[in-house]
């Protein structure tokens, strides 16, 4: 069975497109998926990359998203059957945590396909229904396979997490991710008004033409805090997401209105933040931190894919064999929207 996987960590060049891998059974609860698309994720590059203490094993294969078609069931599965088409859930909740519980946010060790436990990169998957969806015949498998880690994200944190309400104003730090790309169709449909801070002018030309409905070009004007400033009547947004960590956090609190709130949803500058403290009691800021998502809010934007309220956004379709380019293309910036990998 083909798969991309690496046997070290490393850079691009410790990827490889194996042809040899065995074939996976379906379990009980589970279904044999045929993959078609996978979609990259800078979750992918990192893990790639290995930190201290990630111990996998070996090959590993990479990616948390994905869609195809249902193959085969395991024993006890009902929901699905062979020909379904499906996209997948990238959070596996342990379900034993989840009986416990009934709650999957309280289950805190729930790993991502393709971070610490084997990702979706590969012909054949098998994978637990419950991490499954039903495709429309109309949605395409590159849009499903785009849409599942940044939607899910893009909407707990904004909508469950983050309470966003109609009329209030959103900043988004970054204009050309594929999380970035999510998080302004959704706060557009939530009836807000976007500001997005992008690295040049032709980034913020394109966020524009996806509904923002300001733009700040980083590069013409690094002081953008300030500028949001303005932009605001000296009010400063409602919500700031911000997905840079160390490099941006200072600012972030400082465009904020009194009262707001700072969605931290990733730390790609870092993670030892230095801050001014008096900046969140002094303006009563609320630091709001978010991870994925349940599977409910999973379901509920999907649906919003599925009816087209939400598009995903596609800079660049691969082969499976060209998979080292799509982690090139992510790393040098070089792509608007998602980086999808067919099968």
């Amino acid at each position: 069975m083909k798969a991309a996987v690496f046997y070290e960590h490393g850079g691009r060049d410790v990827l490889k497109v194996i042809d040899d891998l065995p074939m996976p059974e379906p379990k009980p609860g589970e279904a044999l998926v045929r993959m078609k698309a996978v979609a990259l994720n800078r979750l992918d590059l990192w893990v790639r990359e290995g930190w201290k203490g990630l111990d996998l094993p070996k090959p590993h294969v990479t990616c948390a998203d994905g869609a195809g078609d249902v193959v085969a069931v395991g024993a006890g599965v009902t929901a699905f059957a062979p020909g379904d088409r499906v996209g997948i859930n990238p959070t596996l909740v342990d379900p034993d945590c989840l009986l416990m519980t009934g709650n999957e946010s309280e289950c805190l060790n729930s790993p991502i396909f393709g971070e610490h436990v084997p990702g979706v990169a590969a012909e054949f998957v098998a994978l637990p229904v419950r991490n499954l969806i039903k495709l429309p015949d109309h949605v395409r498998y590159e849009d499903a396979a785009a849409a599942g880690l940044v939607y899910i994200t893009a909407w707990y944190s904004l909508v469950t997490r983050g309470g966003i309400r109609p009329g209030e104003s959103v900043l988004i730090i970054g204009a050309g991710g594929g999380a970035n790309t999510a998080y302004l169709q959704i706060a557009k449909l939530s009836g807000a008004s976007v500001i997005v801070v992008g690295s040049s002018a032709e980034r913020c030309a394109r966020a524009q033409a996806l509904g923002a409905d300001m733009t700040i070009d980083r590069s013409a004007d690094p002081n953008w805090s300030k500028a949001v400033y303005s932009l605001t009547g000296r009010r400063g947004v409602d919500i700031v997401v911000d997905n840079v960590g160390k490099a941006t956090l200072n600012d972030s609190l400082r465009a904020v209105k009194r009262g707001g709130r700072v969605l931290m949803v990733g730390n790609t500058s870092g993670y030892d933040a230095q801050i001014d403290t008096r900046l969140i009691f002094g303006k009563q800021i609320s630091i709001i931190g978010t991870s994925m998502g349940p599977s409910s809010d999973f379901r509920r934007v999907m649906s919003k894919v599925f009816d087209g309220s939400l598009q995903p956004v596609i800079g660049a379709t691969l082969p499976l064999e060209q998979i080292a380019e799509g982690h090139r293309l992510l790393e040098a910036g070089e792509v608007f929207g998602k980086v999808v990998v067919t099968l």
